[in-house]
């Protein structure tokens, strides 16, 4: 799948249950260069961490986010969240390049979709 494919915007996740981390955000004007490049980072980063299953993101025109990052346990999320480099940058975007955050943990019990005209 190209960048360009809108169904590349998909994780492409294992049957549940798994964990889903959902970040809400509100983008401050500020420093959009330095978040940018902190934010690519922090996607290599996660993809590297154990446990990770994939992600979602969008961000609209006025800077409101959500990213929904998924997990296979408790344990990889804790493990992430204490990752030395995503908490340094965590606490960057709190104190400056988000104006508002609400950050949710929720269990994926069940899940279905895809293409249309796929079987359900």
């Amino acid at each position: 799948m190209s960048a360009h494919d809108p169904s590349a915007r998909f994780a492409d996740l294992p049957p549940p249950p798994y964990f889903a981390v959902i970040f809400s955000s509100q983008r401050s004007a500020e420093d959009e260069a330095g978040y940018a490049r902190a934010a690519d980072r922090m996607v290599e980063l996660v993809r590297q961490q154990p446990g990770f299953l994939g992600m979602e993101s969008v961000r609209d025109g006025e800077g409101f986010g959500i990213t929904v990052a998924y997990f296979d346990s408790e344990q990889s999320i804790r493990a992430w969240r204490e990752h030395a480099e995503h908490a340094a940058v965590r606490d960057l975007g709190h104190r400056r390049w988000y104006r508002r955050f609400e950050q949710r943990v929720a269990i994926v019990q069940r899940a279905y979709g895809g293409p249309r005209g796929a079987a359900p």
